[in-house]
């Protein structure tokens, strides 16, 4: 029992790690953003394609990703995810050499499919990894390393290629021969960060090799004869899918946007929007979800997700009309408030699936192309209204169906 245990906690730590790994590496994309904004010379909308490209992944693996899983297991599945991952991260180096913005995009969408398999089985694992009654609250905690990366990366990355970058005075200053040079060093600086990262994921990914991970027990139910479809017939599942597609939307237009927002609703530099998007929004993310994994052990999760959402829909009204260094600081709420949404709507949709359980994390992994679809939405409304802030309607619409998760959509309904 006492090996089981020590077992079981080892796994544990070593799924936590790849939340904190792909926590990492999406939350380089709000540095990205602005960065090939520049080098590339393309609009909001343009820009947003770094979310598309990432998130239309998971549509397109998810399902892929939990037929691995059902034939080969989870161990199968997180090494497939973590090789596409190394593999995505090297292409930025031929991305940069040859400085095509739509070879960016495909280095972003072979990362994307490699994390698409890891959430696939990291989520559910995480979650089906101890007492069921803890569930919720061990997939917070090991999501909680996630908001740890979201805190760290924007500070790095910002060191390794923001610095780096030229001001928009000094390119328009420039001869166009010596702009096409300067732009072709900022497509260029990526190519250190992401050897980096390929290089650790690699290394990640002979651990898990070598290691012994112990076999999860879904329960009894119908694994047999399971597929797409009958999972979908439970409702609770339907509604997480519907509620994670808005949730994953949400959380990529407040971050991947944070810079472009911070510097216009309350005029400050991108550097120090870069600092604000680590110790401010990183850190809020990740020591909300710490407080909110405290907090269930007194608050259901469920009426916690209620209250938060309920708390963000009403940010996301501020952010859209208010200005100066406050509308940043209404931004960190809402990234405070968000941070228990993804595990929390995740561990309630897989709840009492049985044999459904790896399908029905696919599904909800599915959802986050929501990721790719509302981001865009967001840069058309900014573009169109020329007023970043006017995107935020699209974050409140967001959190308002999560409220109604909250209220209704999570109750398992048995047949």
């Amino acid at each position: 029992m006492t090996e089981n245990k020590t077992s079981n906690r080892f796994a544990f730590i070593m799924i936590t790690s790849l939340f904190f790994m792909w926590g990492f590496v999406h939350n380089l994309d709000p540095i990205l953003i602005p960065h090939l904004k520049k080098a590339f010379s393309l609009s909001t909308l343009q820009a947003s394609l770094v979310d598309s490209a990432v998130f239309i992944a998971y549509f397109v693996m998810a399902l892929p990703a939990g037929a691995i899983m059902k034939k080969y297991g989870y161990k199968a599945g997180i090494l497939t995810g973590l090789a596409l991952f190394a593999i995505g991260s090297y292409l930025f180096i031929p991305s940069a050499n040859t400085q095509l913005y739509t070879f960016f995009l495909l280095s972003l969408f072979v990362i994307a499919c490699g994390l698409t398999i890891l959430e696939t089985a990291a989520n559910p694992y995480a979650s089906l990894l101890g007492p069921p009654e803890k569930a919720v609250q061990r997939l917070n905690l090991a999501q909680s390393f996630n908001g740890l990366a979201a805190t760290l990366a924007p500070i790095i990355g910002a060191k390794i290629i923001l610095t780096k970058g030229y001001s928009d005075a000094a390119l328009n200053a420039m001869t166009a021969s010596a702009r096409d040079v300067a732009l072709a060093a900022e497509a260029s600086s990526v190519k250190m960060p992401y050897l980096v990262l390929g290089s650790i994921i690699l290394l990640i990914a002979i651990i898990f090799y070598f290691m012994k991970l112990p076999e999860i027990k879904e329960g009894d139910g119908v694994a047999s004869v399971s597929n797409v479809f009958h999972a979908l017939k439970h409702r609770h599942l339907s509604w997480a899918v519907a509620a994670q597609f808005f949730y994953v939307g949400a959380q990529v237009c407040v971050f991947s946007f944070f810079i472009l927002y911070a510097t216009k609703a309350a005029g400050i530099s991108e550097m120090e929007a870069a600092t604000y998007a680590g110790f401010g929004v990183g850190m809020a993310f990740m020591i909300g979800r710490f407080v909110g994994t405290f907090f269930m052990k007194f608050i259901p999760p469920v009426k916690l997700l209620m209250i938060y959402s309920l708390i963000c829909s009403v940010l996301s009204i501020l952010a859209i009309f208010i200005t100066g260094i406050i509308a940043v600081y209404v931004i960190i709420g809402i990234a405070f408030f968000m941070s228990i949404m993804f595990p929390t709507i995740f561990s309630l949709g897989i709840k009492d699936l049985g044999g459904d359980t790896k399908f029905g994390s696919s599904l909800i992994i599915m959802a986050i192309v929501g990721g790719a679809l509302l981001p865009p939405l967001f840069g058309y409304i900014s573009d169109v209204t020329q007023n970043i802030q006017m995107g935020y309607i699209v974050p409140l619409a967001c959190f308002v169906v999560i409220f109604f998760f909250g209220i209704t959509g999570y109750k398992v309904v048995k047949s």
